[in-house]
């Protein structure tokens, strides 16, 4: 398709102008795939793939093109060479998920049902024009995307959760889990990095609070990054990590390995699912175990959310300072609450009173991050997790973000806000070398101006 590189336009209606000229009528689908299937028939795929991919794909445009010539369906230049195109995605490529694929623009693709596909750019959702000509089509298009990472998905296994060679993540359900159909996701991964200066430029947080984290993470304190589906807790994760010094061993565990760092010395590990008898599972809380035997300086885990907990908060407490993870809260309070409870799933006989003191011990910074109604994502606290009192363990905040109305753009607007409260951690970043002004934590900084009620 011509409009591959301008999916780009500000306001909701740009997707649907985008494929205005390309509305699919199922005769389209139906000449399509017609087309589709006497390639099939007239190419010899075994001897193709012994041939360089160069070739290969010279080949079957021609043959595709050819097949066009061939039909008695009157058409256009430009149909023509869309439907030249579309038929060689369903060979080499993900089909009518191509064009969004192409498009660095696009976080999310969502596929509801064939005639369903949203996507998600700079946060906010859009219906696209983009379908499938049936659920077989559909289903057709996650057997190629879970093949090529090496796995599978059938009756048997309807779920899958895996990564793509770029190292988006995909997630497909199908019947009988799926009621209506399969489902698939696929989380793009940038193409290129999101840099600190960047989550300063976008106002996700402000220079004073990076230079605060920047210091929590060279001084060796632990970190949790907490924050919903979608607010950007990975990002932050994989920025934060940049500051690592170099002549540090790190060990990453993921899910689904997303983490770019750019140190030298990173040992990357990364879970696996049963196999079709339902076993040889490796789980996060396996790979936590096994990376205390790696001699890490640091260890960084996508994200907990298990039994692993327990293993990571004593990891932390018994000499891998420095530690980042993620996990799901609504805040900081809640993130260590949740701690608690994914400590207990452990089956560890721990009082409460015991879990929470494991909790304080370790944990020294609680970064919460929100995406907010119009697509932008803030860190709106970073807490320092001070110790205990009685049977509570107590927070306090250092900056927050105050949301103070929207915009008539429907823009948020609110205050990034330093509480006055210089952190305990202070001292200890001074030690470690590492000098901050007192100042910083007496500022406020501005973000937009409300609409006058």
């Amino acid at each position: 398709m011509s409009a591959n590189s301008s999916l780009v336009r500000q306001d909701a209606g740009w997707v649907n102008r985008l494929f205005s000229d390309q509305t699919v009528s199922a005769e389209y689908q139906e000449l399509k795939f017609a087309i589709h299937r006497k390639l099939l028939d007239r190419i010899n795929l075994e001897i193709l793939s012994s041939v360089s991919n160069d070739r290969v794909r010279t080949e079957v445009r021609t043959a595709i093109a050819k097949l066009v010539e061939e039909e008695k369906t009157p058409l256009s230049l430009v149909e023509k060479d869309r439907i030249i195109a579309e038929v060689f995605d369903e060979v080499f490529g993900l089909g009518p998920l191509e064009p969004l694929l192409a498009d660095s623009t696009i976080s999310d693709i969502l596929v509801t049902t064939p005639k369903l596909v949203h996507i998600e750019r700079a946060g906010k959702l859009y219906k696209t024009p983009v379908q499938f000509k049936d659920n077989a089509h559909l289903m057709r298009i996650i057997e190629k995307v879970v093949a090529r990472v090496g796995r599978r998905v059938d009756e048997s296994s309807p779920l899958v959760d895996a990564r793509l060679p770029d190292g988006s993540r995909i997630n497909a359900a199908i019947p009988p889990v799926a009621v209506d159909g399969p489902l698939l996701s696929i989380r793009r991964f940038g193409r290129n990095p999101i840099k600190a200066e960047d989550l300063v430029r976008s106002l996700t947080l402000t220079d004073h609070m990076l230079v605060l984290l920047k210091g929590c993470v060279q001084a060796r304190l632990n970190l949790l990054i907490s924050g919903g589906t979608g607010a950007g807790k990975t990002t932050l994760l994989n920025v934060l990590s940049g500051f690592i010094p170099e002549d540090e061993r790190i060990v990453t565990i993921e899910d689904s390995a997303e983490l770019r760092l750019n140190q030298e010395h990173v040992a990357r590990l990364e879970t696996r699912p049963p196999n079709i008898e339902g076993s040889g599972a490796i789980r996060i809380r396996n790979l936590v175990i096994n990376a205390l035997r790696m001699r890490p300086d640091r260890i960084i885990v996508g994200e907990v959310r298990g039994e692993e907990a327990l293993d990571m908060l004593q990891a932390m407490n018994t000499g891998h300072d420095g530690s980042l993870t993620t996990i799901h809260a609504n805040s900081a309070r809640d993130a260590l609450g949740r701690l608690e409870v994914m400590v207990g799933m452990a089956n560890a006989n721990m009082s409460l009173r015991s879990m929470r003191q494991q909790i304080s011990s370790a944990i020294d910074v609680v970064v919460q991050i929100a995406r907010f109604s119009d697509g932008t994502r803030r860190v709106t606290s970073v807490s320092e997790c001070v110790g205990m009192e009685g049977d509570l363990i107590t927070m306090q905040d250092v900056y927050v973000f105050e949301k103070t109305g929207l915009t008539e753009t429907g823009k948020v607007t609110g205050r990034f806000r330093a509480t006055g409260i210089r952190p305990r951690f202070y001292e200890q970043l001074r030690v470690a070398g590492i000098q901050l002004s007192p100042s910083m934590f007496q500022t406020v900084v501005e973000i937009g101006k409300p609409v006058q009620q």
